[in-house]
């Protein structure tokens, strides 16, 4: 099985430092959506895996989390594509769980759940945590500058396999390679 694991904010979506509260604050970014109906249209799975920290600090609850996400996955349709699984920790900095990137519970779950292993499994975010919660897990870390991506680039201490695109477009571009 090919997958490609997802961040959210800032590589499919807009970020934002205030949070996407409500799914009229998602907005996706240019050509995301139609890259991850290519990655599907190859015979790809994509999941997302997306540290959701704004419902514990009560900034949105659960049925406006599933309200955003509906809207991505309708957008996604709109496009031919789709998302096997939305993976993501609802708990702050401060819970110290095992699920929040940078830590690897919500990557483990995706290899229990599709009984795999991420080795070398793409993971596309645009922030430090989703590059060291890629690597420990074995998947492969890839930045992309969107979002929070080019202050992460600029900030340094990148895992050392990390490859690095403009965008998901461009990412899933060298994916698929030349006949893409």
């Amino acid at each position: 099985m090919q997958l490609v694991i997802l961040d959210r904010d800032g590589v499919i979506n807009h970020d934002s430092d205030h949070y996407i509260k409500s799914p009229e604050e998602w907005k996706p970014i240019p050509g995301s959506l139609e890259a991850i109906a290519r990655l599907n249209q190859a015979g790809y799975r994509v999941v997302v895996a997306t540290n959701q920290s704004g419902l514990a600090r009560g900034l949105f609850d659960m049925a406006t989390l599933n309200a955003i996400h509906q809207k991505m996955i309708d957008a996604l349709a709109h496009h031919g594509g789709v998302l096997d699984a939305i993976f993501f920790c609802p708990h702050s900095n401060e819970a110290r769980c095992n699920c929040r990137k940078p830590a690897t519970g919500m990557f483990e779950e995706i290899r229990r759940r599709y009984n795999i292993s991420l080795d070398r499994v793409p993971a596309i975010g645009d922030s430090l945590r989703d590059l060291i919660a890629a690597e420990k897990a074995g998947a492969r870390p890839v930045l992309v500058l969107t979002g929070k991506g080019q202050k992460t680039l600029g900030a340094g201490g990148l895992p050392e396999d990390t490859t690095q695109f403009m965008d998901l477009e461009e990412a899933v571009r060298s994916i698929l390679g030349p006949a893409a």
